[in-house]
């Protein structure tokens, strides 16, 4: 196997819960490949350089091994290897958010409407279409 659809590739490295979210991510501009803006069909190739965002962040990875198959976390984390600096800045954002969130205090009860359009865009969640 030489080529993998990103979108695949994506799901199954466990970057996203969903073979129809990362190709949202794709479509909606999220993921990078080598730097150009990536669709849902394009191929994976081994050493590749991704730019990933999603809830968890922005990754900065490259590719090691391909797949189509979705496994194990595990296995997962051994088809890319994270740069350093991606995994200082995603550990940075992290400490941010828990610090402002704390800072703002949330209201007793059920947050609202408004709460949780605030919540899902301070987390970064994809909405799919």
């Amino acid at each position: 196997m030489e080529t993998v659809r990103i979108d695949k590739w994506l799901w199954a490295a466990r970057f996203f819960k969903t073979r129809a979210l990362a190709s949202d991510a794709c479509d909606i501009g999220r993921v990078e490949s080598n730097g150009h803006r990536a669709k849902a069909a394009r191929d994976v190739r081994l050493g590749d350089k991704l730019r990933i965002t999603n809830e968890a962040g922005i990754f900065e990875i490259e590719v090691l091994q391909l797949t189509e198959v979705r496994g194990p976390a595990a296995v997962a984390q051994g088809l890319y290897r994270e740069s350093a600096e991606s995994r200082a800045a995603r550990a940075k954002v992290t400490e941010e958010r828990k610090q402002m969130l704390e800072a703002g205090g949330m209201t007793e009860g059920r947050p609202s409407k408004r709460d949780r359009r605030d919540i899902n865009k301070l987390r970064g969640r994809i909405h799919r279409f």
